[in-house]
Parts: C-alpha cells; sequence; structure tokens
C-alpha cells in the first residue's frame, strides 16, 4: 500500500502543480494513514481453521472430535513469535484430523472480541482444549517462548486422554494392550497388522504413533508397557521402545529400522504392503518446493495430445474404477456406458482401440448382475491375449501437466478426454440421422463421474448441473457447447481456489490468443460468438489437431505385453501348481485320517471283547493290517504274527472262518485260469521269499478283507497293491497238476470240513458255558 502510494504521490508531483493536485495529495495521505484490514496470522494453508464470532460455537461444541484452539491477537509480539511454533505442530499432527483438530481465533479483530470475553480469554495467546460432545472449554494451557513442537505434542496427548465419560469416536484407544487383548484381536478386529509398541511408562512414542496411522485402513497400533512381563516374555522383547508386528496366524516379528523413534515407525507402517489411507482423506496444500520428479515437457496449447488422452483411460480404469473391488448396479452400467463411447468415438492408435474394442464386446456379452473388477482388469491388461491390444501403464501428462504434480493432471485430461468424444460424436453423425443419440457422450461422462470420480464434492457439482440442464441438449452441437459452459462454469467457480495452477490459471476458455473471434463484447460486457466458439472447438478436437508427441512407441508397448504376459502366465502356473499340491496333500490327510478311524475302531471294538470275555480264554486271531504293519520275517516260508494280535474266540468265528470260506470259493476261481501245464520258473522263485503268510499256513484273505471293508464304508485302497501278485502266485502254485473238477471238489471238501469243525466248536463252547454257570451259582 505505501509502495503504491509512493509512486503515485510522485507521478502526480512530476506531472502537475496545480491546486488540484494539491489536494489529491492530501486524500492520499489521510487514506494512508487509515487502518488496513489484515488476514491474520494463520490461513487455511497452515493445517488450522480460522474461526470466527459467527462459527465458533457451532464448530467447536458438541462436535464428535476434540478442538485445540489459539486465541491470539495479530499484533502482539508473543503471538508472533509463537505463531511458527504453532504451525509446526498443525503440521506434526495433521493425521490426528479425525480425532483432533487444531484452530485459530484472533481477537484482535472488532467482530471477535465480545466471543473472546465471553470465554475468558484476556490474556494471548491463549490455548483452549474442547472435549468431544463438550458443551464449553474444560481445559486452558499456557504458552511459554520455549515450548517445543515435542512438548507441546505430549500435553495434547494427556489432554486426549481426559475424555472419561465420552470418548471421541474417531480417536483410537490409547491405554496400553493386555495380554487377552492380544490373544483375542483378530476375532473381534479384521486388520492385517497389529503393531505393538513395547515402552516404558513414561514415554509417548506409542500413543504418537497410534495417532499418527490414525487415518490408514488394515493396520492397528496399540502399546504395551515394559511392565506387561507376560507379552514381554511372549515376543521375545529386549529393548525398549521396540516395535513388533502381530499377525493372523499369532506369528509375529519385529520391525528393523534404523533408529526407534516415532518419525520411523510411523514411516514403516505407512509403507507396509496392504496399508492404505481410509476414508478420511487429508487435504495437503501446495508447498513452495519445485518439483523436479517430471522433467518439463514444452508443448502448444493449441494442440490435443494423445498422451493426455491415453492417461487419462489409464487413469479412469486402472485406478478411479479400480477402487471398486465388485462392479454391480448404477456402477456396473455407468462402466459400460463410458467403454462403450470409448470404443466408438475413440480415434486412438490401433492397440488402444482393439484393447477397448475388447473390453466392450467383454462387458456386454456379460449378463451377470456383479463382475469382481479383478475380472475386468484380466481383461484390461489383455490378459486373454487378443493380438496387437494393449493400454499404457502410466500417466504420461502433456498439455495437462502441471507446475506441482498435484496441479492439472488428470482432471484436465478427463474434460480434455470428454470434449473430443462429443466432438467425434458428432462428426461421425450421419446428415439426417435420426438414429444417434447427442446425450450419449454426455451421458456417459456423467455416469462416471458420479460413480468414479474420487473427488466427491467435484462430483456432486457436476451432478448438479447436469440435472439443470442436460436433458434440453437437442443434438451434437448442442452436446457440444452445453459441455465447454459447464466446463467454464467450473473455472469460474475454482478460480482463485487452493487447486489452481498458479502457472495456469482458471481462465474462460478458449483465450483470446486461440480465438479472437469467438469474443465479443455487448452493452460493454462481454460476450461469446457461439458459432465461432462451435467452429473452434471442432477444429481444435479435431483429429487433424492431434498431436503424437511424447508417446510411447508402439513396439515398446507390445514387448512390454508381452513381457507382462510371460510374467503372469508363470504366476498362474505357480498358483496352479500350488493348488494341486494343497488338493494332493489334501486327499492323503484324508486318507490317512480314515485310515486311523479304521484302526481305532477294530482296537476299540477288541477292547470291548476283552472287558466281556476273561482273560484266558484269548486265542490268536488274524486281523486285516495295512502294509505299514506287516513285517516280513522269512522262515520257513512263514511270517511271524507279533503277540499283540489277540483276540477272543467270538470274533475269531464271526471274521476268520468266514474269511477262509470266501477265501477258499475266491482261490477255486483263480486256479481254474491257470493252465495245467505252466511250470514254476526261476522268476517264481525270486518271488517267493518275498510272500507273506502267517501262521497255521493261512494266506492272508484279501479278498474276505476288501468285502468287509466294503460292508463298513471303507474302501479298499490299503490292499490293492499287494492283491495282484499275490493272487496270481497262488494261484500258479496251487494249480499245478490239478484240473478243474479236483480243485472244485477240494474246495466244497474244504467248506465242509470248515462247517463241521465250526459246529463242533460251538457245542463244546456252549457246554463249557453251562459248566461255569453251574460252578459259579451252584444254588440255581
Amino acid at each position: 500500500m505505501a509502495q503504491q502510494y509512493n509512486a503515485c504521490c510522485s507521478v502526480l508531483k512530476s506531472r502537475c502543480s496545480t491546486p488540484l493536485t494539491v489536494v489529491l495529495l492530501a486524500i492520499l495521505q489521510l487514506l494512508s494513514a487509515l487502518p488496513v484490514a489484515h488476514a491474520g496470522l494463520y490461513s487455511a494453508s497452515d493445517h488450522v481453521l480460522v474461526l470466527d464470532a459467527d462459527n465458533l460455537e457451532r464448530t467447536v461444541l458438541n462436535s464428535s472430535n476434540a478442538w485445540l484452539v489459539q486465541f491470539y491477537v495479530s499484533w502482539c509480539g508473543h503471538c508472533i513469535k509463537f505463531s511458527d511454533t504453532w504451525k509446526s505442530i498443525a503440521n506434526d499432527i495433521k493425521e490426528w484430523k479425525p480425532a483432533l483438530s487444531l484452530a485459530v481465533l484472533d481477537c484482535g479483530e472488532e467482530a471477535n472480541k465480545e466471543t473472546c470475553s465471553k470465554l475468558g480469554v484476556h490474556g494471548y495467546p491463549s490455548l483452549r482444549f474442547f472435549k468431544a460432545f463438550s458443551k464449553s472449554s474444560s481445559d486452558e494451557i499456557s504458552t511459554l517462548e520455549s515450548d517445543s513442537v515435542q512438548s507441546l505434542r505430549h500435553r495434547i496427548i494427556d489432554l486426549m486422554e481426559k475424555h472419561e465419560e465420552v470418548w471421541p469416536p474417531a480417536c483410537p484407544p490409547l491405554e496400553p494392550i493386555s495380554v487377552l487383548e492380544v490373544n483375542n484381536f483378530f476375532t473381534t478386529n479384521n486388520p492385517l497388522y497389529l503393531a505393538l509398541i513395547f515402552e516404558g511408562e513414561d514415554s509417548y512414542i506409542g500413543r504418537e504413533v497410534t495417532l499418527d496411522m490414525l487415518p490408514y485402513e488394515n493396520i492397528a497400533v496399540r502399546r504395551v508397557l515394559k511392565s506387561e512381563q507376560a507379552l514381554v516374555a511372549q515376543f521375545e522383547v529386549t529393548s525398549f521402545p521396540s516395535c513388533y508386528l502381530y499377525f493372523k496366524n499369532n506369528s509375529h516379528v519385529r520391525v528393523n529400522i534404523q533408529m526407534e523413534v516415532r518419525s520411523f515407525y510411523t514411516y514403516y507402517l505407512k509403507t507396509l504392503p496392504g496399508v492404505m489411507r481410509g476414508s478420511y482423506k487429508l487435504h495437503v496444500m501446495p508447498d513452495s518446493k519445485p518439483d523436479v520428479t517430471e522433467p518439463w515437457k514444452p508443448f502448444e496449447s493449441s494442440k490435443v495430445y494423445m498422451a493426455d488422452l491415453e492417461s487419462a483411460i489409464h487413469y479412469s480404469l486402472r485406478v478411479e474404477v479400480g477402487l471398486q473391488r465388485v462392479l454391480a448396479g448404477e456402477q456396473l452400467l455407468a462402466l459400460k456406458s463410458f467403454v462403450s463411447v470409448l470404443a466408438k468415438y475413440f480415434p486412438g492408435r490401433t492397440p488402444v482401440r482393439r484393447i477397448l474394442m475388447t473390453m466392450n464386446t467383454w462387458l456386454k456379452a456379460d449378463e451377470n448382475d456383479k463382475i469382481p473388477y479383478s475380472d475386468f482388469e484380466d481383461v484390461l491388461n489383455n490378459k486373454i491375449e487378443v493380438p496387437n491390444a494393449v493400454l499404457s501403464d502410466r500417466v504420461n501428462w502433456v498439455a495437462c501437466q502441471g507446475s506441482k504434480p498435484q496441479f492439472r493432471g488428470f482432471p484436465c485430461s478427463l474434460w480434455t478426454l470428454f470434449h473430443f468424444l462429443t466432438v467425434q460424436a458428432a462428426a461421425k453423425e450421419r446428415p439426417g440421422s435420426t438414429v444417434s443419440d447427442p446425450l450419449e457422450v454426455p451421458r456417459a461422462m456423467r455416469g462416471y463421474i458420479k460413480n468414479f470420480f474420487s473427488c466427491r464434492e467435484c462430483a456432486k457439482n457436476f451432478e448438479a448441473m447436469a440435472v439443470e440442464s442436460m436433458e434440453t441438449v437437442k443434438d451434437h452441437d448442442e452436446a457440444i457447447l452445453w459441455l465447454w459452459s459447464r466446463h467454464n462454469r467450473a473455472n469460474n467457480r475454482l478460480a482463485g481456489d487452493v487447486s489452481e495452477d498458479p502457472k495456469f490459471p482458471k481462465l474462460q476458455w478458449p483465450p483470446l490468443d486461440l480465438c479472437a473471434k469467438c469474443h465479443n463484447e455487448v452493452n460493454g460486457e462481454h460476450a461469446w460468438n457461439m458459432d465461432a466458439v462451435l467452429q473452434f472447438l471442432k477444429e481444435h478436437y479435431s483429429i487433424n489437431n492431434l498431436s503424437g508427441d511424447y508417446l510411447e512407441r508402439k513396439s515398446k508397448l507390445l514387448k512390454g505385453q508381452k513381457q507382462k504376459l510371460a510374467i503372469w502366465k508363470k504366476e498362474e502356473e505357480e498358483r496352479a501348481r500350488n493348488l494341486a499340491r494343497e488338493i494332493k496333500d489334501k486327499e492323503v490327510d484324508e486318507e490317512n485320517k480314515q485310515y486311523k478311524d479304521y484302526e481305532v475302531g477294530n482296537e476299540e471294538n477288541g477292547q470291548n471283547e476283552e472287558n466281556n470275555e476273561p482273560e484266558e480264554e484269548h486265542e490268536v486271531l488274524d486281523k486285516p493290517r495295512s502294509k505299514k504293519n506287516l513285517k516280513a520275517s522269512i522262515i520257513k516260508g512263514k511270517m511271524k504274527i507279533s503277540e499283540e494280535d489277540i483276540v477272543d474266540l467270538d470274533t475269531f468265528v464271526e471274521q476268520h472262518y468266514k474269511s477262509q470260506a470266501l477265501q477258499a470259493a475266491a482261490a477255486a476261481v483263480a486256479m481254474a485260469e491257470v493252465t495245467e501245464k505252466k511250470s514254476l520258473t526261476k522268476r517264481d522263485e525270486k518271488r517267493k521269499p518275498l510272500q507273506l503268510q502267517l501262521e497255521e499256513d493261512e494266506i492272508i484273505d484279501y479278498v474276505g478283507i476288501h468285502e468287509r471293508l466294503k460292508k463298513r464304508g471303507v474302501g479298499g485302497k490299503y490292499l490293492v497293491e499287494e492283491e495282484s501278485p499275490k493272487k496270481q502266485y497262488w494261484k500258479r502254485v496251487l494249480g499245478k497238476g490239478f484240473s478243474r473238477l479236483d480243485l472244485s471238489l477240494c474246495a466244497l471238501l474244504y467248506f465242509v470240513s470248515s462247517v463241521f469243525l465250526l459246529v463242533l466248536f460251538l457245542f463244546f463252547r456252549m457246554r463249557r458255558r453251562c459248566r461255569r454257570v453251574r460252578h459259579v451259582f451252584p444254588v440255581l
């Protein structure tokens, strides 16, 4: 102001010295002596909310989060010195905003004096803490010139812990965790990680990191005190502070970092796989540091760059749509409409057009109500291997590049893409045609922005504009002008906003240097020449005005696609092998389980019989056993059986003799198939010692065992490997020199003798039991 005043005075003095000049100079001097309104010491870019008398009470009172408010006056020297500390602490704890927010109120403003007096604020700067859902300020904090950011941070944590009746809903627990809570944590919670920070009683690191990670999902942070010996022993903690990650499978691992401090812990946890910022989005203000990550690309503002259009398609489909795990309902319809207009009107390179047409065909053919995004992503990445089809997987802004990474970029390219599509839809319209829909592209844009655009406030504003006038569009020319006018309205609303790139201010487009004919003046006011604007838009967004500069070469794109497909195939094969291995292991486990159940059932049956009969009446019994339990002991062609295989005679009658009968019948059939003249060869002699026999020259009854297992519901899979060689061997041995009639008579005789022995055995068995009863109960 002073510089402008001096410059003005110098001009007046140099050009004229009339009495009028003297009067003007006197007026300027009086105006310069008046107080000038000031903006205070803080702004929104300092991560603090600037309050006034009108919004203080409705903002900080009865709020779901806690508030720490600084009352200051801008001319106070102490307030000016403290402002740097306050800005630093606001930036340091900006991640705590869901639970705690910082604000300022300038009591030096006349409009705010009454409010400051009402709250009893007299000294400045003064800090007041408002608990969540409080009706008035609860604590006053004195400020010192020597206050550091760390000491203020610790005092804020102490104030947060004073919430007793009502805890801020967004604030995580700050108290130490117990052994029971750790062991049962994943039964009631579903994060990927539980970060445990072991520390001393006077340490604040655990609580600081807990609040730092508040906006992030898939991770929880809790502190463990050094005095919690059970957890210290469980995690084998040897130094304090230290951080451990605890997983759902009850395993844990220590976080290895260079320094055991808050900033290192926070950075490590934020970069863990799967950890991402949740629904709360931190508004990061632009800083003053220049961006040096990407080299600047010189471009012509009169050109439309294909690199911007392809980047818009990539970002919209892979990033914005990729935020949805499942596409259904209105979202699915919006995606189909968006991809449809891209496939229909986007005049890109051949590989891009092919991938767009592939996606469009796939979406139309899919009749499901829901589509997992992973399935759509496979088509987008061309895992179905359509020849010569690929879409770049990185952004490459040219005309939409900003002076800093947070400026322009995707919103600019999305506007450009839809302007281009509306013009191409009009260019493809046949004269006199009534089939094409002039709202096809605007509706696709509306559906996409409503369902997928990340800036929800922007989406709300665009939806309001669409509801207002979009349906009034009658033809393609009106659709082009409607989208252009909505874009200019958005530019007008965002002019001067923090999102505006200072190098590319929000102006009404097209500017004079691009289209002088588009501008006019009527009654001293600016007006648009709509015919000239329409003609300019059609020429600017035509195929002839497309520039292929800075595009990645098609051969490089296709080569990269092949490499990615090879990697994906390898990963799929590895997953298939792992799955097959898991299935095979599961089948083996099931077989082992069935066999164990079978063995346990036999043992229980044997024990029950032993309990019912005296021990002296036990006899040896052959039991069906697996190959694992058979021990070959070749002594005179026989195999010894262990003394443990003992059950009672009832089981012998029920199982053993029946098995012998079935064995005899099976042997007769088997021997009938062997020729009479075949002799025992040397090869048979070599096999002979490998055959297993039981005592009493009795062959293992594989047929009988197999039938019994079938009746019990247990397959004969344990006997398959041994059944065939034994049957073939005994066919050769027993069938030597005998005719079929001889073998049949032998089998019949064996069966009759077995029945006779069975009857004889039962007779003596019953007789013995009768004698025993008379001995025990002589009276009876």
